[in-house]
């Protein structure tokens, strides 16, 4: 049963038939998956102890009735999944279960409406290849085996041996396939957070982010804004915004979720340089460069916050995009450009901050906002000063003249339009600014900004 009280159930008499007139099939008369809802939300529940979880005629047409019965009362979709996939004995009409389930969930999805899975496991075959795939975020228990074919049959049937942990909701959550890992007894409050029905928005307290040892401006803002005991993107959000509720990628320098900053429920999409550093320990221009999977994490959190209608709020600090050739296989280039489209057409407000080092395009991809803050010691340039040194001057060691002449400062930014405010480095400020550019942000204020800067540098 859901982990909250069940205020109905559905279609609880509704049964298949025996299409196939399967020697020694009885059609069940309680069917593999229960549906309902509670007092928040609309539920299917599958029921492996049916005909091992099973989808049949009966319980794809209990789905479909679920979905759209949770679109006309506006209620979120939980999906409890339990199940080894199609019902032979129904045939293809088992199997067609498939296409209808996930069309269902593609309306809900369109009407603007959250849905979750909790994978209790087993969760195999034509479910997980369906509607319970088709959710915005997902968690399973651990220890569940989930797969599109359970492992027993991967072995018998193509007479390989699976390799030790495959097929498993670790497995999945190491290679990002699912958000969480919950047990049966956080179940319940994981299910509150990502509806967003408890929990309340963590309170500012005083972080101060200390200076660097003095140096020459705006060389000096570039070490500041480098420096090793700096908040990260990463940090200020963990800081300002809770509960969260992560959605899961691979590249660790991007985090995405939701959450909520002082009781308003946010998409937040948050840099962490120092989740993958440099080689070279005094390499700092090189810190948690961004890998195409970050900004893929990106994309669907920008789309989350679009279709649920929340504004997006996004803590900017890496020194861009990685160049290297890995990188550049995956299709970096593409990525970056995909991620400013959708900031472009994200239908909701958005606000970005950049409480570090703003590195080139891979950097104004996430910050390509309806309002645009930064820091009082951070910095956002076109280049980092050691690349343009390298390429203009051919000497590396000039990148402090180069920084200068880069206009790369929060006041040079504020100076040219780029930036709408600059922020003080406390908690209190900073929620204090970000609140405000919530409110005052307005879809398109994106575009119309960066027009009037281009505007005004025309010749």
């Amino acid at each position: 049963m859901p982990p909250h009280p069940i205020q109905t159930t559905w279609d609880d008499h509704l049964t298949g038939g025996d299409p196939l007139r399967w020697p020694g099939y009885s059609p069940p008369t309680e069917e593999s998956v229960v549906t309902g809802r509670t007092r928040d939300y609309a539920f299917v529940e599958g029921r492996f102890d049916v005909l091992g979880g099973s989808m049949g005629a009966a319980h794809g047409e209990k789905v479909v009735r679920a979905y759209r019965r949770a679109v006309e009362e506006r209620l979120p979709m939980v999906v409890l999944s339990a199940s080894g996939g199609a019902r032979m004995q129904e045939g293809m009409v088992s199997l067609i279960q498939m296409a209808r389930t996930a069309g269902a969930a593609r309306e809900h999805s369109e009407a603007g409406l959250l849905s979750l899975a909790v994978h209790r496991g087993p969760t195999t075959g034509g479910v997980l290849a369906s509607y319970a795939s088709l959710v915005d975020v997902s968690a399973a228990r651990p220890g569940a085996v989930i797969g599109f074919t359970g492992p027993r049959v991967v072995e018998l049937t193509t007479g390989e041996r699976l390799p030790e942990g495959s097929h498993t909701a670790e497995s999945a959550y190491a290679h990002a396939l699912i958000d969480a890992l919950v047990t049966e007894d956080e179940e319940a409050a994981w299910i509150d957070v990502v509806l967003g029905i408890e929990g309340a928005a963590a309170a500012a307290s005083a972080a101060v982010v200390a200076d660097v040892e003095p140096a020459e401006e705006p060389w000096g803002e570039v070490q500041r804004a480098r420096a090793r005991h700096r908040f990260t993107g990463r940090q200020w959000a963990d800081l300002l915004c809770a509960p969260w509720v992560d959605l899961r990628g691979t590249d660790p320098t991007v985090r995405a979720g939701l959450a909520a900053i002082a009781g308003r429920r946010v998409v937040v999409i948050a840099d962490d340089r120092r989740a993958r550093p440099a080689p070279e320990a005094t390499n700092r221009a090189r810190d948690g460069r961004h890998q195409p999977a970050g900004y893929r994490l990106a994309r669907r959190a920008i789309a989350l916050a679009g279709r649920l209608g929340l504004p997006l709020l996004t803590f900017v600090d890496t020194a861009g995009a990685d160049p290297g050739p890995d990188a550049e296989a995956d299709g970096i280039a593409r990525e970056i450009a995909l991620t400013f489209a959708a900031m472009d057409g994200l239908a909701t407000a958005s606000v970005s901050i950049c409480v570090g080092e703003g590195g080139s395009g891979g950097a104004l991809a996430l910050a390509y906002a309806d309002r645009l803050l930064i820091q009082e010691h951070a910095i956002f340039s076109v280049i980092a000063p050691e690349g343009a040194a390298a390429i203009l001057e051919r000497d590396a060691a000039k990148a402090p003249e180069l920084a200068a002449r880069l206009r790369l400062t929060s006041t040079d930014l504020l100076d040219l339009g780029i930036v709408d405010e600059v922020v003080r480095e406390d908690s209190a400020s900073m929620c204090r600014a970000l609140v405000a550019a919530l409110d005052a942000a307005r879809p398109g204020d994106r575009r119309r900004r960066f027009d009037e800067v281009t505007a005004r540098w025309l010749g």
